[in-house]
């Protein structure tokens, strides 16, 4: 199928074949019909893309000083990769489309095969020929609404939700300033609620049109609009102030402010500056208010991503019942969008329509549409184009050696292309052979960037391609253990990205499908610390002893909001169980030691933490104590991760993975990495190379990653019960 893309780093458009995207539990696969170019958010998206990376700079001083910080902590060479993949990473446009459903997911009952239905969302509702949407990110339009009126609706419920802030009513007097895509929305919707609406904007052709549309006046004169609203109150002001343009100046906040009325309402729906002239508002003490998109549920990921609606009778109007509500409008003739539209372009020719809207030639322009009269490609997997994967035969996964080790990837998200297939790329014998990703775009940009001879949104394609001998496994969380027995089940090698799984459940079907092959692939899970050369360094030193320990390992982990998918412990786990397993890992390999008992605490959340300040102790069969300090209410700049181990007359500590300390007795070694850190992703794909093309060791026994992640789930339990858990 056909999907527009923006290149971060050079803001090149372009529109690309991709394979059709996986339709979502709780949501509906769509073919597009038509969908709504915005020329404020994407325009904006847009420009910026195209910048260079100076200008870049000086628009997100915030970004720049994240990246000189990371310099400091990670060293230079980590950081301007870590740059580059950003930039590296395609961005898809839109979010207001039209369609057709043709696929409907699990759970879903309030739609159907051939419904027509309006979509909303950035990520979802793109410039595509199908898109998968949440099923709260869509909703029915009547047959008297056509695709192209119907793909305004994402503009008109973030015009709807302005007004419903402004809670205007009959008879009341409504100032609108702007009269572009929104204003125009908003004016008719105004006077479909009866009110007087006095709309300014800078361009004569949009208040004429506006004036059309049923504005009382509309003008572009500044003095007169004070005017008109002067006259139609009685000299009081405007009821309400609706801000609908889109500059960064602070002149529409200032202008809202004198032509309110006293205790009146600002509503700022459009992007503007925000610098309140205090005096002015505070005088006629004012509300201000910024208006969030399309309405409630907005930005909540269990209303948008897992469905969950808001009570009727406690939210009348989300963002799906204002997009249904606008569709309404549209079909009753209370708003006639059809006035708005100026251009038309068929999907291939989007480009076009962007080159319009960044003002690259002098013609006027207000609704911008793009059509999909073409039939989608349907295929969830895709060849790529003058690439072909260097595979040779490869031998049965769990027969040793074999001869090419060829990877399919499901996964290809930021950590998957910005450090491990980099890595995987260039281990001596890994051939890179198909790699999937749920929305496509990933996939084939990583399959451009890597070589992979395909694309593909269908993660069994990888498990029944014959040619595949080993998975990795690059998802989030919640699918690893699920993608994990399946790679098994289909014969192949399996490496997974931490964690295993989530559940002891899990853990069960895991080791009861391994251990019931033989010979057994191999599976191992992306616990690269192990094979830092720091950590090697310091186990190998600490082996010597044979002494208990004491180890601590102190992690600074920073903020994440609540609402990252790792945060929810459906998908992510959380921090314990998707990072913190890191750390615990770290210590059981290096007290070479099984774990008794674990016990873990954590800070009261406080309305803003997830359970992401804790420790966890664990105590070990021969005597060894080991403790992960993970703390996200610290300051970043501290640096991250530092670990100390004494025992046996030695003290010795790692920070950062930028430097080594040893102390024993009168014998002190030091070590540093100034350029880079080393967690050893590199190192721990050669080992795997090694076991698999020669018969080397394991890089790590499977038995030693079920305990290790007994520990973890123990640790989980622990923090569930407020008790020592002793571990099986």
């Amino acid at each position: 199928m056909k999907q527009l893309i923006q290149s971060v780093d050079s803001g090149e458009l372009a529109v690309i074949d991709v394979p059709r995207p996986q339709v979502l539990a709780g949501g509906i696969l769509v073919r597009t019909h038509a969908s709504l170019v915005s020329a404020g958010t994407e325009r904006t998206m847009a420009t910026f893309a195209q910048q260079n990376l100076l200008e870049k700079a000086r628009s997100r001083p915030d970004l720049v000083a994240q990246t000189l910080e990371k310099v400091r902590r990670d060293g230079i060479l980590d950081t301007i990769n870590a740059v580059r993949s950003r930039l590296d990473q395609p961005m898809a446009l839109g979010y207001s489309a039209a369609g057709e459903v043709i696929e409907v997911g699990r759970d879903v009952t309030e739609f159907r095969v051939g419904d027509r239905v309006a979509c909303a969302g950035g990520g979802f509702a793109v410039h595509a020929q199908l898109i998968s949407v949440p099923r709260n990110l869509a909703a029915p339009i009547p047959d008297t609404v056509s695709y192209e009126q119907a793909a305004f609706s994402t503009l008109g419920a973030i015009a709807l939700h302005g007004i419903r802030l402004a809670n205007v009513r009959l008879g009341e007097v409504v100032a609108v300033i702007g009269l572009g895509l929104l204003g125009q929305l908003t004016v008719q919707m105004l006077r479909a609620a009866g009110c007087t609406v006095i709309g300014t904007d800078i361009a004569a052709d949009r208040t004429e049109l506006a004036l059309r549309l049923g504005a009382h006046w509309a003008g572009t004169d500044v003095s007169t609009f004070k005017a008109q609203l002067e006259m139609a109150t009685g000299g009081h002001g405007a009821d309400a102030v609706l801000i609908t343009a889109d500059t960064p100046s602070d002149q529409p906040v200032e202008l809202a402010g004198e032509v309110s009325r006293k205790r009146g309402t600002v509503i700022s729906v459009g992007a503007v500056g925000t610098r309140l002239p205090r005096k002015l508002y505070f005088e006629k003490e004012l509300e201000f208010r910024v208006s969030r998109s399309y309405g409630p549920g907005r930005y909540d990921a269990e209303y948008e991503n897992k469905g969950h609606d808001y009570p009727y009778e406690f939210v009348r109007w989300t963002e799906k019942r204002n997009l249904a509500s606008f569709a309404s409008m549209i079909a009753s003739g209370a708003v006639d969008v059809e006035a708005l539209i100026t251009h038309r372009f068929e999907i291939e020719n989007a480009p076009a329509a962007y080159a319009l809207i960044m003002g690259r030639s002098s013609e006027r322009f207000l609704g911008v549409l793009l059509r999909y009269s073409n039939e989608p490609d349907l295929s969830r997997r895709l060849p790529v184009e003058n690439r072909r994967a260097e595979s040779r035969p490869s031998g049965a996964a769990g027969s040793q050696p074999v001869e090419s080790i060829n990877v399919g990837v499901l996964g290809a998200g930021l950590f998957a292309t910005g450090t491990l297939l980099p890595v995987m790329k260039s281990t001596a014998n890994v051939s890179l052979i198909g790699i999937s990703s749920g929305g496509g775009v990933s996939a084939r940009k990583a399959a451009d960037r890597f070589g992979f001879a395909y694309c593909a949104t269908d993660s069994e394609a990888l498990l029944r391609d014959e040619r595949v001998n080993t998975v990795a496994i690059l998802t989030r969380h919640s699918s690893h253990a699920r993608q994990v027995v399946g790679a098994l089940r289909a014969g192949k090698n399996v490496f997974v990205e931490k964690p295993l799984c989530l559940t002891n459940e899990e853990l069960e079907t895991i080791v009861a499908t391994r251990n019931a092959m033989s010979p057994g692939p191999m599976v191992m899970v992306g616990y690269n610390r192990r094979f830092a050369p720091f950590a090697v360094m310091l186990r190998e030193t600490l082996r010597r002893t044979g002494a208990p320990l004491m180890l601590t390992y102190r992690v600074n982990a920073g903020f994440i909001d609540a609402q990252h998918w790792t945060q929810d412990p459906e998908q992510g786990g959380g921090r314990l169980r998707g990072e913190g397993c890191h750390f615990i890992d770290l210590l059981i390999d290096l007290a070479g030691d099984r774990v008794r008992h674990v016990t873990t605490r954590a800070l009261p959340d406080a309305g803003k933490y997830r359970e992401d300040n804790f420790t966890v102790t664990m105590e070990f069969e021969r005597g060894s104590i080991g403790t992960v300090f993970y703390a996200a209410n610290g300051a970043k700049a501290f640096g991250k991760e530092a670990i100390e181990a004494f025992g046996g007359g030695i003290a010795a500590r790692i920070d950062d993975y930028r430097s080594l300390h040893i102390q024993e007795g009168g014998k002190s070694r030091r070590d540093s990495a100034r350029l880079r850190q080393d967690k050893g992703h590199r190192g721990e794909w050669e080992a795997i190379a090694r076991h698999l093309t020669s018969g080397a060791p394991a890089p790590v026994p499977f038995e030693e990653l079920v305990h290790s992640t007994r520990v973890t789930l123990a640790a989980y339990e622990s923090l569930r019960n407020g008790t020592t858990v002793e571990v099986a």
